[in-house]
């Protein structure tokens, strides 16, 4: 992945993990892979010990730098080192990543009779079930004509309950645009739910 080299670095001249980083700004991927030869190990021990998932753990690693090479502005070395920003990253991707594997276990273990209310289990409404049916099929339709990035915002925050902190970091883009996408994609599905409903 990280193979493209603009420059290239001897063990004789290490660079500092702030010069690497001031490389990367500048889009020099031979600045990316020598931070990636440098604490990919480390990163995939402390995402192994949380996510338990061999497999899952060499992806989120992956995501980590990615999000290195895309969100390197938001590195200040003023602030303190490389290394604990790159850590705090790797954490938060692996807790995500066992957040959705908890949920979508639990979501597979509710029967469907949880899914009913105790009202519904006792005085049956075929209305009321074809109108949530009808309902539901509505919001869906309105999603699908939601753009890529704002339709997967909205079923990370609705269907998976992340916060939207947790869904800037999981999909690497600046919380005021998760935002806005989340606020658009709802206004938009009140006007059209609302114009159908009407």
């Amino acid at each position: 992945m990280f193979l493209v080299a603009v420059q290239t670095w001897t063990s004789a001249d290490e660079p500092t993990d702030a010069a690497l980083m001031a490389s990367i700004l500048k889009r020099d991927a031979a600045a990316l892979e020598a931070l990636y030869d440098r604490y990919s190990r480390p990163i995939y021990s402390l995402v192994l010990r949380i996510a338990q998932d061999p497999p899952s753990t060499e992806e989120i690693v992956q995501d980590v730098f990615l999000l290195l090479w895309r969100n390197a502005s938001q590195y200040q070395a003023e602030r303190g080192p490389l290394e604990p920003w790159l850590f705090t990253l790797a954490r938060n991707r692996a807790l995500d990543f066992l957040r959705l594997k908890r949920e979508k276990q639990r979501r597979r273990e509710i029967p469907l009779d949880d899914a009913l209310s105790p009202a519904d289990i006792q005085n049956p409404h075929p209305e009321r079930a074809l109108d949530r049916a009808r309902s539901a099929e509505r919001v869906r339709a309105v999603l699908r004509t939601l753009p890529d990035l704002q339709r997967r915002a909205i079923e990370l925050a609705f269907f998976d309950g992340m916060t939207h902190t947790e869904i800037s970091a999981a999909m690497g883009e600046p919380l005021g645009t998760v935002k806005s996408w989340i606020r658009g994609g709802l206004l938009r599905l009140r006007e059209s739910l609302g114009a159908a409903l009407a």
